[in-house]
């Protein structure tokens, strides 16, 4: 049976707590276009890994090449920042009153991103989210590397010490790659979101335990799940198999 209580959560940022309204995609073609690239070549590659390091990302889409990957990037954090500054992004609906409602029930929550640090302080400032949790992730932050390594949770379970049992922990987000580093991590509950890029198919394939229609149902689905005894086991809510 499972005692468990999992007092460790750990969730994503765009398309899980917050809504960016497609800035992802506009930020990576901003940067190829900037570059010189036509960005209807590597669209496809930038929606398949949403979630992942976007360094990642253009080291994949460059070949390797190092010094590209770099500028290529440089240029996207500087898109996405003047899209955020532009009052671009908002909170999911009740993202923030469910982290407040999982913090009133004693758990500890981090916000991950794969975005670099520059961009993930921009996100917060935009939002009044600084004081919203009490430790926020990005892949710098894990040894560099993001999504789909299970690094970033694995350095929330070591900085909060909020747990002792990676099995205690709760991983959220919307891509398969959310999915991918909570399973990787040993995450006793990987809840995938319907808020974002993926949909319930992926998320299911690439390992969530439950499948939402948001973040603002995650309290109760960890309440259910720490109720009923069970091990974890894949669950789509009502709403979201609707």
């Amino acid at each position: 049976m499972n005692t468990l209580r999992h007092d460790l959560v750990v969730l994503d940022m765009a398309g899980t707590t917050v809504a960016d309204g497609g800035l992802v995609e506009l930020a990576f073609t901003a940067a190829a276009e900037r570059l010189g690239e036509d960005p209807a070549t590597m669209i496809d590659h930038v929606r398949a890994t949403m979630g992942e390091s976007k360094i990642s990302v253009f080291r994949h889409l460059f070949g390797g090449d190092e010094a590209r990957a770099r500028q290529a990037n440089l240029a996207f954090e500087e898109a996405y920042s003047s899209l955020v500054d532009g009052g671009r992004i908002a909170p999911v609906p009740g993202a923030a009153e469910a982290v407040a409602e999982l913090r009133e029930q004693g758990r500890t929550v981090v916000l991950t991103t794969g975005f670099a640090r520059v961009t993930q302080d921009a996100i917060l400032d935009a939002l009044g989210w600084r004081d919203l949790v009490p430790l926020t992730l990005c892949p710098a932050d894990a040894g560099g590397r993001g999504r789909p390594y299970p690094d970033m949770v694995l350095a929330a379970f070591l900085r909060t010490g909020a747990v002792d049992d990676v099995r205690q922990t709760v991983v959220a987000g919307d891509t398969s790659y959310d999915m991918l580093s909570g399973v990787r991590a040993g995450a006793g509950l990987v809840a995938g979101v319907l808020t974002g890029a993926h949909d319930a198919s992926a998320l299911t394939a690439h390992g969530a335990t439950h499948v939402l229609a948001s973040v603002a149902e995650l309290p109760a689905a960890i309440r259910a799940s720490e109720e009923s005894g069970e091990p974890s086991a894949s669950k789509e809510s009502g709403e979201s198999a609707s």
